[in-house]
């Protein structure tokens, strides 16, 4: 995997012989507190100094992954839009840069149901977004979370269901990744003997999680499970040399995990 074009907002890389474009969304800033250790305590004065702050609050990427196969692109999560802070909402700005027509966005995939991945379905104005879809998947736990977004009750019926294991077409299998949210999934890209997971919520921090990948997040649905996750896909990418793609990542939160230690190291592409 390597990459062959960047720009704002977006670097596209060869992955055999597809095209993933991580595109930025924007950033969220959150209170420290939001990290948890053992006995589910937050953080405070104890934060580790490899941590990066930004006015006192961890600032957290919000990406997303294109997946262009040469016959049509399919979109692994979609922001925010303007249903949570200004910092969001950049998708289209993304695709515009990285020179991808929303009409060629024909399957949407979510790696669950969380504001932050669901509502660039929708653009600012109230327009769909993707005006060509023709499939949105959503983990089958989270159907009914999914049908609760009265801003996405045009899309509640197109919605349908897929499960771990689940063949999403010729280069793209899922891997249940369940915890941060109840169907929380990972998507394996593959080609040509190359593989990529775009991983979701599975690290929030990098400069924590990686080296210390028992802490949780506050908003872990499951902690305990969405730490068994976090540290199986860990070893998974790191025995089996897979890149991961994450949604929290710093931009464009592509790269490697080699272990280290005790835990384990991110190395970005």
């Amino acid at each position: 995997m390597h990459r062959i074009a960047s720009g704002e907002l977006y670097w596209t890389y060869a992955l055999g012989d597809l095209r993933i474009t991580a595109l930025r969304d924007g950033y969220v800033d959150m209170p420290i507190g939001r990290l948890r250790q053992e006995g589910d305590r937050p953080f405070g004065d104890d934060l580790p100094k490899e941590v990066t702050l930004v006015g006192g609050q961890l600032r957290l990427s919000v990406n997303a992954f294109a997946i262009d196969d040469g016959n049509g692109i399919t979109l692994v999560d979609t922001g925010a839009s303007n249903a949570w802070h200004p910092s969001m909402g950049r998708l289209p700005q993304a695709m515009d840069k990285a020179g991808i027509d929303a009409g060629t966005i024909r399957a949407v995939c979510f790696t669950h149901t969380h504001l932050d991945h669901i509502h660039g379905l929708v653009l600012a104005d109230g327009r769909d977004a993707f005006p060509r879809l023709a499939r949105l998947l959503v983990p089958r736990q989270e159907l009914g979370l999914f049908r609760t977004e009265a801003r996405l009750a045009r899309f509640h019926a197109m919605a349908e269901p897929f499960d771990a294991g689940d063949r999403l077409g010729a280069h793209v299998d899922v891997v249940g990744a369940h915890g941060h949210e109840v169907g929380h999934s990972c998507f394996r890209v593959s080609s040509d003997g190359e593989s990529l997971l775009i991983w979701g919520d599975t690290v929030h921090v990098p400069s924590l999680q990686f080296d210390r990948p028992e802490v949780t997040w506050e908003f872990d649905d499951d902690q305990d499970q969405a730490r068994e996750s976090r540290l199986r896909l860990l070893a998974l990418a790191a025995e089996d040399n897979h890149f991961i793609a994450g949604a929290h990542l710093d931009s464009p939160g592509i790269g490697r995990v080699v272990r280290s230690g005790g835990g384990f190291r991110f190395e970005p592409l």
